[in-house]
Order: structure tokens, then C-alpha cells, then sequence
């Protein structure tokens, strides 16, 4: 393992104690504010983006991206996927951005550690039960209980445990998936001579795993709420 990725923030007074996962997570909050702020002032400069330019541009970049997660959100969340889809898609850039940041050399993504994933799962374990708990009201509750009343004895055990671990199965999956691919990316770029173009692939192929990963992890938050929303059916 190479040298700590965050290891001048050791001069800084405030961030000198944090754990290398949280100076991560932390840089990519920071990135995130700033993509918010160019997205404003480029619509600002933009007034009539309807009409999109006919070159790549930023917004054009982020509406294709931003375009393919709602035709997603839509298919599995209906025709609510507007209510919805700010909070997939900020927590699909949150997770996508975690990836990346092991693409540079030299650093690990935060994503590589548990306790990251681990916060994102909780996150979307509170969200969709607040959306099933806001759409079913006590009919939320109740289908813990099963369909019948004589098998609440067995099945509210099964429920309860069935979702308690989702948080801990997105965070292990996630985990898995970025080590995996970090460890092989660091394989074969550490092998590779000074000039040769050996690492190019993997680096490819790391990126499609990080938007794999990151669409995966959304993909599964839909289907939560969507179970949620429709539990009281």
C-alpha cells in the first residue's frame, strides 16, 4: 500500500486527526459545492438552455448523465421519479465522485472503507422507511406482520432482520467492489514501466466499475422506496 493519500492534511491543525476515509469524503463535498456552483453560473450565462449548444459543454455533459438516472428513476418509481430523483441523483454523484477519487494516483477512494458506505446505508435506510412510514402511515408497519395475524409471530423476525442488514449489504457490496478494483488498478500501474501505456485499460475499466457501483447503489435505494411506498397495497 502506498503512503497516505491525505498525508499533507497532517499539517493542517483541524484536519490533522481525521481518518484518511473522512479527508476523502470531506474533499468530495467540497467538489460537489463546486459543481453546484458552475451548474448556477452556467445557467445563469445560459438563459435559453432548453436550447442546448452544439458543442460539449458542462450542462451538456450533465444533462446526459443526469437524463439516463431519471429515465431510471422513472421506470421504477412511476410517475413520482420527479419527487424523488434530486436526492438519487445527489446521492448517485456522492457515491460516483467517492469511486473516482481512486482513479488518481496515489489516492484511495473513500468508498474503500466500510464506515463511508456504511453512513451512505444508513442514509438510505432512514429515507425510503420515512417514505413508507409517509405514504402507509400504521399499514406501514402493520406489513411487517405479514398478511395474516397468526404469522406475525414469525415473519415480523424475518422482516426485522431482512431489513436491519440492507444498510450493512450496500456497504459491504460497495466496499468489495472498490477494493477489488483499486487493488488491481494499483497492480498493474505499480508493474508498468515509466512511458508504457499497460495501466490505460484498467484505468478504463475502473472508471466504468465506478459508475457500475455507484448506479448499482442508487438502483437498489429505488427499489427500497419503491417497496415502501407500496407496502400498504
Amino acid at each position: 500500500m502506498h503512503e497516505s493519500t491525505f498525508s499533507w492534511f497532517h499539517h493542517i491543525p483541524f484536519l490533522s486527526q481525521l481518518e484518511e476515509h473522512v479527508a476523502g469524503a470531506l474533499l468530495v463535498s467540497v467538489i460537489l459545492g463546486v459543481f453546484a456552483l458552475m451548474a448556477r453560473i452556467s445557467l445563469a450565462r445560459q438563459p435559453n438552455y432548453l436550447v442546448p449548444s452544439g458543442r460539449l459543454t458542462f450542462l451538456n455533459a450533465a444533462d446526459l448523465i443526469a437524463e439516463q438516472l431519471y429515465k431510471t428513476t422513472e421506470s421504477v418509481l412511476g410517475h413520482e421519479a420527479p419527487i424523488y430523483f434530486p436526492v438519487m441523483g445527489g446521492l448517485f454523484l456522492y457515491v460516483l465522485l467517492n469511486n473516482l477519487i481512486g482513479l488518481v494516483p496515489g489516492m484511495e477512494p473513500p468508498s474503500a472503507n466500510v464506515n463511508t458506505n456504511l453512513a451512505c446505508g444508513l442514509f438510505v435506510f432512514f429515507y425510503y422507511n420515512y417514505q413508507g412510514l409517509k405514504h402507509g402511515g400504521l399499514h406501514y408497519l402493520k406489513h411487517f406482520m405479514g398478511p395474516v395475524w397468526y404469522l406475525a409471530w414469525l415473519l415480523l423476525p424475518i422482516e426485522i432482520i431482512s431489513h436491519t442488514v440492507r444498510p450493512f449489504t450496500l456497504a459491504l457490496r460497495l466496499k468489495g467492489n472498490m477494493v477489488g478494483d483499486h487493488t488491481v488498478l494499483n497492480t498493474f500501474t505499480s508493474l508498468a514501466p515509466h512511458g508504457l501505456l499497460l495501466p490505460i485499460p484498467f484505468y478504463f475499466l475502473g472508471l466504468m466499475v465506478c459508475f457500475i457501483q455507484a448506479y448499482v447503489f442508487v438502483l437498489l435505494t429505488m427499489v427500497y422506496v419503491s417497496l415502501a411506498k407500496e407496502s400498504d397495497h
